[in-house]
């Protein structure tokens, strides 16, 4: 298993609990080179890793960084260059260090964004990116639990400087959460519970949207009748739409909802557009879906399907 290793101490936590349960794991580690203390930062992860006897490979974020969206710029990043490394390597699993105040901190602010079932069931147990397992040992931990691990086994760890910048969403969410608990009583418990009981409705989504998309996904693209999507319930109709335009076009996330909903309102008649790298067209009861470029047509697909 690959366990990403920022220096931390949700993930220095994560990094000694694995070696002491005789995990078999190497340690990744990426340098944003966002901060001046990001090298201090790294050479201690490599030293705690050659005390551990734990492999070990940094990466380092190099060229231009954005002025906006720095943070999810930096994540994706740091994402993607461990799972090509997994891929690489033939690693199936990327376990990563998020405990439950992650967990409500997303929560909160999915909920600022407006966001539905995915995005208020915040972060599951396992997920898979690119066909990478990612699994988050910690979800159930506190962050206070965590810091008295490391303290009770003498764990040295660096805080993020970051961590502390009132630019940060996040931030801000992690410094006035305890106004919840404290005008309103609502607990960190009642919270986590809720992501629970979202996360359960959401597992149930997941699979049947899968068993779903077996029937209709192909190595070309896909087509299939109208009522196949406008049959189902709004929220089912746009994870399916979205991730049959992922699974074809190749992207590593599903369109944005405010786009789906606007391909769903196209498709009510004939239309053609694309959108996340596919081309999207319906004629008459049927739609098709290819990867942008791809020379398909109804006729020749259609003919196929009849014999």
């Amino acid at each position: 298993m690959a366990v990403g290793v920022s220096g931390g101490v949700d993930s220095m936590c994560l990094l000694y609990w694995l070696h002491e349960v005789g995990a078999d794991i190497v340690c990744l580690h990426v340098n944003h080179k966002l901060r001046p203390e990001a090298d201090t930062e790294t050479d201690y992860v490599v030293d705690v890793c050659k005390q551990l006897n734990i492999p070990c490979q940094i990466f380092y974020w190099d060229g231009e960084k954005p002025q906006n969206g720095l943070e999810a710029a930096a994540r994706e990043a740091r994402y993607q260059m461990m799972i090509d490394y997994c891929h690489e390597n033939n690693i199936e699993y990327l376990l990563t260090a998020h405990q439950s105040d992650d967990q409500i901190e997303t929560f909160l602010m999915n909920l600022a964004r407006g966001s539905g079932l995915y995005g208020l069931s915040a972060m599951m147990p396992e997920s898979e990116r690119e066909g990478i397992k990612i699994l988050r040992p910690l979800l159930e931990v506190s962050r206070t639990e965590i810091r008295q691990y490391c303290d009770d086994n003498n764990i040295k760890y660096y805080t993020d400087s970051m961590n502390s910048d009132d630019h940060y969403t996040r931030v801000k969410i992690r410094k006035n959460r305890h106004l919840l608990s404290d005008k309103l009583d609502i607990s960190d418990s009642r919270i986590l519970l809720a992501i629970q009981n979202l996360g359960r409705t959401r597992q149930w989504m997941d699979k049947y949207i899968a068993n779903r998309l077996e029937l209709v996904l192909r190595p070309w693209g896909t087509m299939f009748a109208e009522s196949f999507l406008f049959d189902e319930a709004e929220e089912i109709r746009l994870k399916l739409l979205g991730l049959m335009i992922q699974k074809i076009g190749g992207g590593i996330y599903s369109p944005r909802l405010n786009s789906l909903q606007h391909a769903l309102s196209n498709l009510h008649s004939d239309c053609q557009f694309t959108l996340g790298h596919c081309t999207i067209r319906r004629l008459g009861n049927r739609i098709l879906i290819v990867p942008e470029g791809k020379r398909t047509t109804f006729r020749k697909r259609y003919e196929k399907r009849k014999k």
